[in-house]
């Protein structure tokens, strides 16, 4: 929901219906949505909570994950006190009393872990979060909060993609395996990259997808989600797209089947060479 912005509450439910008919129920959000689409801070959590108390009935059918930690001009407050306000000031711009799950979206360095997990705890126990979980994370940083955690972390959410790769190899993945954490893939088109695919390696890639979706029957944002989702990890690609029609056609991500040398074949042109 990066660019979940606007006044028209009509179109933003449509949007979230569009999801549920693809059979998505995951929305991730975060308080800093807003700035990027000329918006205020917080303004895409409230343009959900406009659309929530329009049609309440949506709620229960939503796993609702948001984020917190990013503060203007700052940049970055995980503090006992930021933390706690952010987390209220969420739930109340979402008009809910709770979220799924809190991810805490970029760490701070300046507050330490045991501080951060004792205020997201302080939340948990009081049934304002569900599950606690991060955003941009190192493997080291999310091991360093789940050690003072009483409650194991479920997620993960890194820039993942066939043109980003660095969580297969920087040890995200193999965390997120290793301690059975869902892995929450942002941008899971390159920003952008791949549907412009404007230099060689983008084309090269998008070549490769465009064969897979051609198999399938489908487009090559459903390729490269399907790409993602098949490593064993269980990858969940985040949609970003605003365009109901686009959102429906997430689901087709579940059709395309690769072979392991369809795969590779991929990451090594992502990766402009071969694998030894």
């Amino acid at each position: 929901m990066w660019r979940f912005a606007g006044d028209d509450v009509a179109a933003a439910r449509a949007r979230i219906e569009a999801a549920f008919d693809a059979g998505i129920t995951l929305f991730d959000t975060a308080d800093i949505y807003g700035p990027d689409n000329g918006e205020p801070f917080g303004a895409a959590e409230a343009l959900l909570g406009r659309v929530l108390a329009e049609t309440p009935a949506l709620r229960d059918r939503m796993v609702l994950a948001t984020k917190g930690g990013i503060r203007m001009g700052v940049p970055y407050d995980s503090g006992p006190t930021a933390l706690a306000g952010a987390i209220d000031d969420s739930l109340a711009r979402l008009g809910t009393d709770r979220v799924e799950l809190y991810q805490i979206h970029r760490p701070d360095l300046l507050t330490h872990p045991q501080e951060v997990a004792r205020t997201l705890d302080d939340a948990r126990q009081a049934g304002k979060i569900v599950a606690i979980g991060v955003s941009n994370h190192t493997p080291a940083q999310a091991a360093a909060l789940a050690h003072f955690l009483p409650v194991p972390l479920v997620s993960h959410q890194p820039e993942f993609s066939a043109l980003h790769l660095a969580p297969l190899f920087d040890g995200i993945v193999d965390q997120a395996m290793e301690r059975d954490m869902a892995l929450l893939a942002w941008s899971p088109l390159g920003g952008g990259r791949l549907a412009r695919a404007e230099d060689a390696r983008s084309q090269a890639v998008a070549a490769l997808l465009d064969a897979k979706a051609a198999d399938a029957g489908v487009d090559r944002a459903a390729a490269a989600y399907s790409w993602i989702m098949v490593h064993p990890a269980r990858p969940i690609p985040i949609v970003g797209t605003q365009n109901p029609q686009r959102i429906r056609a997430a689901a087709d991500a579940y059709k395309p089947r690769w072979t392991r040398t369809e795969w590779y074949a991929v990451l090594q042109a992502s990766m402009g060479e071969s694998l030894p």
